[in-house]
């Protein structure tokens, strides 16, 4: 069976919370359109049921059409619209590349994909989405997307679905059970029996709920809210209070569309039930894109509402459905407000004057997290390391919350402060591949004026930052430009901060002087190189910083096996080792996979595996994918030269697929360079070929020019199949594998590392496995994918992949291009 490409999981949708009720028409419509439309708009008021709906959809739409799952994309949170396309990025799992925009990054890396993006609560950023969704529809022939909103996009080919409210009861009738069967019954009747289990439909209660429901205008969420009530007071006077909260409304905006008032007014009834303590939470906790306990508690606690109460406060709120729990992180339960009520709660904060110094004690509590997290991570000895990884997943969740922390520094004026925040988030940027950001919020901050602008509250006086938060944050942000590739910014960004720490005589200057000897080692001054790691260590040790003095070290080893000295290398890899074995093993991975590449350059296959091995387990631990595929690539060269191909098959295919997941072209054309390797081994040089062709192109289009190794590798490659190539084949087979797309040759790549079924495939089979075969065969006797599926007993979608590799690899485009090739092979067996 062909090797499966992707390694990622088909789709992220969340779990449904509870029970999904009614909408069944709504859905088997919304199915049959989405096989004819390839964007559809759920528009309509907030709390009608779009999100819950979208995702029931999408959960439900399953086959070969979408192989590749159903992704949800949340941007209730995004703030900023020119980051919209970074936010579907990261949920696809998607790397930014370097001088790339993301869109493109995006594109590509989903274009063969056949899945359905979610793209949920959209209105705050609307044209964004609509110029993403217009980019990603005409790129990607197999995408379809789902949006949820409360108006259009208005692009070409998208319909615009108006969410309707749940069927309701006619105004009168005889009780009896057709009452029961409306949706908007069902839905106040579970959830109803969900707070108070003995709770039924039954002829003393129907009359009052069916004039509840019908006031509440079958919107969903003014049901529940309605419905967590029954614990405390029956339905009349629910009803009843409800009724009397839309005469007072009444006489208030009456330009709102009638469904947002019916909303407006069952959150304000369930709001004006609330005890004092939970009005104050309830508005408080607005500041939170989500949150657990001690957040709230340390943030929304003061004289009026004491820490020791939040917790009974929250569980209250929580039963009346005005907050929902979000799962758990790090052993902690997380808890959110749903989006409609959390903007009523912000109006809530603004009316009682608490706005900008709820905001102020956000952006502390997760200054104070961020940086308690760098105290915590970059020592030696405790936390242990499963531990630092909770750490680390903590701060994942809490990029959101981050986020609105710097925002809020920014409006403010508070430079220092954003430049301490984005100092400490350098890592979880770096291992999120949210780099882009990161340099983004640097430039923001660093532009500051020291001036507050214009609407700041100037609760806290704004001003410039001082020389160690200046210094810190010049040299994180050369880790992330080093990170992104942009020696240039790397190499200015480090100097300032070098300079501002000898001018102020601080500590701290290793960091920088180990950047720019590493960007000197990339330019191929390795004197320099020499010379500034060396000053990097002794700055590191004069510090006593263990963290910096190990990455110290590991740069000086690069430096020393660059130089030709392999046993220095060897050495200062091996006292890196030892610094950073119990400290923070992101940095140890590093230089795990350092002393790999030696192990390799020395030929010693075995202690290459073995550190390239131990690499990979710590970096799976975080999912910190693009290492992942480095290191399963080292593993893969080295099997190569070993001639284990079985191992370099898997290995090799493991990465490139992540590395196809994750966009990156120079890393897919790393790995296509290691597979031409294979194949060759393989005895298949025009497939090897094809692929060293196609890996060019991914070269030329990152703008990588191939290096001395690789260009010597290339004439290896054709040197080892002039035997079976001529030499002008061999041009006109590099020149077919530029013409491949990144997926067609990877799809290629990949058929090299399947196992044989009864051994390697014969002269004259075309690379095909003998399942290829087989189905070759299949299709000269006229079969459809359908047809094939069948006869082999297996899936269509594992029938049109086989096809998809057979015609790649055989370069056809046509089914009866196929049956003249078999033809022609029956003969001449």
């Amino acid at each position: 069976m062909t090797a499966a490409i992707s390694v990622e999981p088909a789709g992220n949708l969340p779990a449904e919370p509870n029970s999904f009720i009614g909408r069944e028409r709504d859905l088997a419509d919304l199915t049959r359109l989405l096989g004819h439309v390839r964007v559809l708009t759920l528009c309509g008021p907030g709390g009608i049921g779009k999100t819950r709906l979208a995702v029931r959809l999408a959960a439900q739409l399953t086959g070969p059409d979408l192989a590749d799952g159903a992704w949800l994309a949340d941007l209730a949170d995004t703030v900023d619209p020119a980051l919209v396309p970074r936010r579907v990025a990261a949920t696809l799992g998607i790397r930014d590349e370097p001088d790339r925009p993301v869109a493109e990054t995006l594109a590509d890396a989903i274009r063969p994909r056949r899945m359905l993006l979610v793209l949920d609560t959209c209105e705050h950023v609307i044209e964004a989405t609509a110029t993403l969704v217009q980019h990603l529809l005409a790129s990607c022939p197999q995408l379809r997307v789902v949006v949820t909103s409360r108006e259009p996009l208005r692009v070409r080919g998208e319909t615009v679905w108006r969410v309707p409210p749940l069927a309701l009861p006619p105004a009168a009738g005889e009780p009896g059970p057709d009452l029961a069967e409306h949706e908007a019954i069902k839905l106040f009747v579970d959830r109803a029996a969900a707070v108070r289990p003995a709770f039924a439909l039954g002829p003393e209660n129907s009359a009052a709920v069916r004039r509840l429901v019908r006031t509440l205008d079958g919107v969903p969420l003014a049901i529940e809210l309605a419905a967590a009530r029954v614990r405390a007071l029956s339905i009349e006077q629910i009803a009843t209070r409800i009724d009397d909260r839309f005469q007072l409304l009444a006489s208030g905006d009456r330009t709102a569309p009638p469904r947002q008032r019916t909303l407006r007014a069952a959150v304000d009834w369930s709001y004006n039930l609330l005890t004092g303590t939970e009005q104050i939470l309830l508005r408080r906790l607005s500041v939170f894109a989500g949150w657990n306990l001690e957040m709230a508690e340390q943030v929304c606690a003061d004289a009026q509402l004491p820490a020791a109460q939040v917790l009974d406060e929250l569980a209250a709120l929580i039963d009346k459905s005005l907050v929902a729990l979000d799962g758990e992180v790090a052993g902690q339960a997380r808890y959110r407000l749903p989006d409609t009520i959390r903007e009523y709660a912000t109006d809530c904060l603004v009316a009682a004057g608490e706005l900008d110094a709820i905001r102020l004690r956000q952006v502390e509590q997760m200054s104070q997290l961020a940086q308690a997290v760098v105290e915590r991570v970059f020592k030696r000895g405790d936390p242990p390391w499963p531990e630092r990884v909770a750490i680390y997943n903590r701060c994942t969740a809490e990029l959101p919350n981050f986020r609105i922390a710097l925002a809020a520094c920014l409006e403010f004026g508070l430079a220092e402060q954003g430049l301490r925040l984005c100092s400490t988030l350098r890592s979880p940027w770096i291992v999120n591949g949210d780099v882009t950001e990161g340099l983004a919020w640097f430039e923001k901050f660093f532009a500051l004026d020291g001036q507050a602008p214009a609407g700041s509250s100037g609760v806290v006086p704004p001003g410039r930052a001082g020389a160690p938060a200046l210094a810190w944050a010049l040299m994180m942000r050369a880790e992330l430009a080093f990170e992104q590739q942009d020696y240039q910014l790397a190499a200015r960004s480090a100097r300032q901060g070098l300079e501002v720490c000898q001018a102020e005589r601080l500590p701290g200057t290793a960091g920088a002087q180990r950047l720019l000897g590493l960007i000197s080692l990339r330019s191929g001054d390795q004197r320099a190189a020499l010379a500034l790691a060396e000053s990097a260590l002794a700055a590191a040790r004069s510090d006593g910083d263990e963290w910096e003095e190990g990455l110290s070290l590991s740069a000086l080893a690069l430096v020393r096996a660059r130089l030709g000295d392999l046993a220095a290398a060897q050495q200062a890899f091996e006292q890196a080792l030892e610094l950073l074995v119990d400290n923070n093993r992101w940095g140890y991975a590093h230089t795990l996979y350092g002393v790999g590449s030696l192990a390799r350059a020395r030929g010693d296959h075995a202690a290459a595996i073995k550190r390239f091995t131990e690499a990979l387990e710590l970096f799976r631990e975080i999912d910190a994918r693009p290492e992942i595929a480095r290191s399963l690539a080292g593993i893969g060269w080295v099997a190569l030269a070993s001639r284990d191909l079985e191992l370099a098959g898997a290995s090799l295919t493991e990465s490139i697929g992540l590395s196809l997941a994750t966009g990156h072209r120079l890393a897919i054309a790393r790995g296509l360079e290691a597979f031409a390797a294979l194949a060759v081994l393989r005895g298949e040089p025009r497939t090897g070929l094809r692929l060293q062709g196609a890996a060019r192109a991914l070269r030329a289009g990152a703008s990588q020019v191939s290096s001395i190794q690789e260009q010597a590798r290339l004439d290896e490659l054709v040197g080892a199949a002039q035997p079976a190539v001529g030499k002008d084949e061999a041009l006109e087979l590099l020149v077919a594998g530029t013409r491949l797309t990144a997926y067609e040759a990877v799809t290629l790549a990949i058929g090299l590392a399947e196992p044989a079924h009864g051994g390697p495939g014969q002269p004259g089979d075309g690379g095909l496995t003998p399942r290829e075969l087989e189905i070759a065969g299949l299709i000269a006797r006229g079969l459809s994918n359908r047809a094939i599926a069948h006869e082999l007993v297996i899936s269509p979608a594992t029938a049109a992949r086989h096809v998809a590799n057979i015609f790649t690899k055989l370069g056809f485009s046509s089914r009866s291009q196929l049956a003249a090739w078999a033809a022609k092979r029956d003969q001449s067996a």
